[in-house]
């Protein structure tokens, strides 16, 4: 059975830092396949990309945050992170992470990030 569970949010003040993790099992050996994306979701807003890595670990950022997160994965471990720096209060959200390998997709439950001094 596949899991995707996300942790590492919380509340965090206007220009500090966060990592989240994205911990995945019942992938086995298949995980290294599978493209890996962050999305954020606003009270009140649509839910939108933030950044995914392939499976060659090419990354693609958002405009939004492009230059202040930064997307990572690590095959042995099953796990994607967002580092999130430079964080600003339109960061609050909850962060989904998904897994995905044509068209198969797996969403996790997401993190709450709250951005606010």
């Amino acid at each position: 059975q596949v899991q995707v569970v996300e942790s590492g949010g919380g509340l965090v003040q206007p220009g500090g830092s966060l990592t989240l993790s994205c911990d995945t099992s019942g992938f086995g050996t298949n995980f290294s396949s599978y493209i890996m994306h962050w999305y954020r979701q606003a009270p009140g807003k649509e839910r939108e990309l933030v950044a995914y890595i392939t499976k060659n670990a090419n990354a693609y950022y958002g405009d939004s945050v492009q230059g202040r997160f930064t997307i990572s994965r690590d095959n042995a471990k099953s796990s994607a992170y967002l580092e999130m720096t430079s964080l600003k209060p339109e960061d609050t959200a909850v962060y989904f992470c998904k897994a995905q390998f044509l068209v198969n997709a797996y969403w996790g439950q997401g993190t709450r990030v709250t951005v606010s001094s």
